[in-house]
Formats: C-alpha cells, structure tokens, sequence
C-alpha cells in the first residue's frame, strides 16, 4: 500500500508519495468525499436522524445556536447529545423534546444560573425522561481525542477516588470508566471510552468554496468533535473564495467535512469572533423564559417554530 503524507505550507496542501513524487492535492484526493455547500435545512436533514448521538460544540464563542434551533424545527427525537459545557441550546433542545440522554461534564448558563429546562426534566421527566453520562472537562477532552485518533479509549489520573464510575453505571448502559493498571509502572490509572459521535455540529467564522472551513480565537473541541464524527454540519459566518492565513486559526479540510451551510450571526447568542459579540441580554432573559413551561412553549414557538432556517 502506498504511505503518504502531508505537507503544509501558505495554505497550500501538496501529498508527497513514498516513492518522492509530489502531487497536487487535486491528483491525491478522492473529489467525492469533499464537503457540500448547502442549506442549513438540508445539511440537518441529510445528517442529523432520529435516535442519534450529537456533539454540538463551541466553547465561550462559535456555539452552533442556530443549527440546535433547526434540529428542534425538524422535530428530531430520542437524541443523545453530547457537549463539554452544555448551556442555552441543549437547555432549549431538551425543552423541545429533542433529547433523550445527555453527555456532559458542566451545565448552567454562563454568569446567570441554572438551566430550567434541564432540571425540569431530570427532577420531573418533562418533556420526556433525560439520561445522564457525567465526566470531568478533561475526561470529555480526553474522550473526544481518543474518538479523533480512532483509539477506544484515554488514560486519565484525575478520575481517581471521585466516584463518577458510580454515577454512569444505569441498566443496559454499557460503562465509560474503569479501573486500568499501567503495563509499564504497575500506576493504577483510569480509563475512559472514546467519543464517536454520529454528527458533530459545529460554526466557525468561514470557509472556501471547497468546503475549508477555518476558525479561530477560542477553539475549544470543535477540532476533535469533527474528526471523531461519522458525519458533521458546519454552519458560517461567511463563504469565501479564498481562506488568508490567521495566527492561531484551525483549519478543518474539506475531506474532513460532510455539510457547510452560510449562517451569518449562526452563533447567537453566543459570538463570533471578529463578527460579532455576545449579546448579554439575552442570557440574562433567557432564566425567566426557561423557568417557565409555559413561557418556554411561547418562546418556542416565536423565535423557532416561526423562524425560518438560518434566520433568527
């Protein structure tokens, strides 16, 4: 089999054969494969199914709000969704009735409190029952690196002696964590399963016309989420001709892609950085929306039902 490997240099790919003979990277990709320029509705529809595992990520900025909100207008159901920090828009999933387990190692919302429809559903099984999976930060960056380098699973110390072994052991689930002994120093270590989620969603500031998509400033998983997913949706602040180097940015080729979709403002109320800011307000009103069913089923209904795709 022929090994190869990629070289990298001002945004420009090339792949150089184990024989030394360099190719384009037009001549060295299966075309195929690429990502698809579509519609938020279609890129929902075509990727994300009833029943399964989701991982929206997005830490701080670039949270994918107005992709969460197209999965609650197509009425998904019976989905586990996966997030290191869920905030706003899992609160808004699992109201919706979207969710049936979540995976998590924090939930609340940013500087205001506690997500209601999330506790609503876990003290009063409103909408509908909401399985829990609890790690640390660490184990779910652990988690999804493993999925990401297509390992079954990552060693952690930190797990040690606090118990969150007891807290993912319900009937039928198969467990997330356990004991295991270095074969090197006999450390008695931990470890935890790998994500692999069905679809990861994600937004970013931009891509090309190829389906590149570059991000950058706070980057949180967004990397690992797409790499350890079977498929993935990634909505954009803006489609370019061309991506101009950014220092620090994460470049995700297109190969790596399923689905692009142009969403300006796709991340609010969350921000995109240099494209927006955080709109404060509106965490701050979303508690006394969540606190109430009713009001919820109001807002629901008002700023998603009767919204069209990537429109807000």
């Amino acid at each position: 089999m022929t090994q190869v490997s990629c070289i990298a240099s001002d945004m420009r790919t090339s792949v150089l054969m184990a024989t030394g003979q360099e190719l384009s990277l037009a001549e060295a990709t299966d075309w195929s494969e690429m990502a698809e320029i579509v519609s938020l509705a279609e890129a929902v529809e075509r990727a994300i199914h009833d029943g399964d595992a989701v991982a929206m990520e997005g830490f701080t900025h670039l949270i994918p709000f107005a992709a969460g909100h197209e999965v609650i207008r197509q009425r998904r159901r019976d989905l586990t969704v996966i997030r290191m920090t869920p905030d706003l828009i899992y609160d808004q999933l699992i109201g919706a009735g979207c969710v049936r387990k979540l995976i998590f190692s924090w939930g609340g919302n940013p500087g205001v409190g506690s997500l209601h429809r999330f506790r609503d559903a876990v003290e009063n099984s409103w909408p509908v029952p909401l399985e829990l999976e609890e790690h640390s930060h660490a184990g779910m960056a652990n988690r999804y690196v493993a999925g990401a380098s297509g390992l079954p699973f990552a060693v952690l110390r930190g797990y040690n002696g606090t118990g969150l072994e007891t807290l993912n052991s319900g009937p039928g689930s198969a467990p997330t964590i356990k004991p295991i002994t270095c074969p090197f120093t006999g450390e008695r270590l931990t470890a935890v399963s790998a994500l692999r989620p069905d679809v990861a969603v994600i937004h970013a500031q931009r891509a090309d016309r190829s389906g590149n998509v570059q991000l950058w400033g706070i980057t949180g998983v967004q990397k690992e989420a797409v790499l350890a997913s079977q498929r993935s949706v990634v909505t954009v602040e803006e489609i370019v001709d061309s991506l101009d180097p950014r220092p620090g940015a994460v470049v995700l080729p297109s190969w790596t892609v399923s689905y692009v979709a142009e969403v300006p403002g796709g991340s609010h109320p969350s921000y995109a950085l240099g494209y927006s800011v955080r709109d404060n307000d509106d965490y701050v009103a979303w508690d006394a929306i969540g606190r109430d069913r009713a009001a919820f089923a109001q807002w629901l209904d008002t700023h998603v039902h009767a919204v069209p795709a990537g429109q807000r």
